[in-house]
């Protein structure tokens, strides 16, 4: 069973959030504090995390920077709770390496459409390819187990930069705009914005090429899209 842990001191919505995921045959932790957060990570293995942006103590973007720099958690999806509408703080949240957000007040028919959508992703991402392996120009990708390395140093991706690589680099050449983007890694019943998929663009090429200015992987094709280099 999916174990989804949720995080939010405000102990109420805490529970609504669960009772909805259970009533989706999700199994539910709950924390409501940051260091209680990452105990449970540690200790429970949850498959996604529900995490609210405003904690006492440690911040959601703070246990979202300690779960992305820890090898054993860095692709834990997360969807990231806010009360904030600003843009910057979406975006903030996005670059330290978020796989979703969604701003309070929310729906929750809202919330349990994007948990399905990026479980969906994690699920395919893990699907074996007719193709096992790519490499190009120092960059290595193993579909199967899903690892990627770079001059044969490993790279911890989330989920979603990685659903981003594997397709990409799964048709080298072709140019994508950011709606068949996100029609082909996000899917259907998707929230996803153009500005996101940037983001999400921008947080790859910074775990992948050594010059973001001057990427040799992932390329942006001006006035349309995004493609993977031309591999001969």
């Amino acid at each position: 069973m999916v174990k989804i842990l949720v995080v939010d001191d405000e102990q109420d919505i805490a529970e609504l959030v669960a009772y909805n995921l259970s009533r989706e045959g999700f199994a539910t932790v709950k924390a409501y504090d940051g260091e209680a957060a990452l105990n449970k990570v540690r200790l429970e293995k949850p498959d996604l995390l529900i995490l609210d942006l405003m904690l006492p103590g440690m911040s959601g973007l703070d246990i979202c920077k300690a779960i992305r720099a820890n090898p054993e958690t860095a692709r834990l999806p997360i969807i990231m709770l806010t009360a904030k509408s600003d843009e910057f703080d979406k975006i903030l949240g996005l670059e330290i390496g978020a796989d979703d957000y969604i701003t309070k007040p929310f729906s929750v028919k809202e919330l349990m459409a994007r948990v399905r959508s990026i479980l969906r992703r994690v699920q395919e991402g893990k699907k074996q390819s007719v193709k096992e392996n790519f490499e190009y120009d120092g960059l290595a990708i193993n579909y199967v187990s899903c690892e990627v390395r770079v001059n044969g140093t490993p790279v911890s991706l989330s989920p979603t930069e990685l659903k981003l690589l594997i397709f990409l680099s799964q048709h080298p050449g072709r140019v994508y705009s950011r709606n068949q983007i996100i029609d082909n890694v996000w899917g259907d019943d998707t929230f996803i914005t153009d500005r996101a998929v940037d983001v999400h663009i921008r947080r790859l090429r910074s775990h992948i090429e050594k010059d973001m200015e001057n990427p040799r992987y992932v390329l942006t094709v001006r006035g349309f899209g995004y493609k993977f280099a031309d591999v001969k």
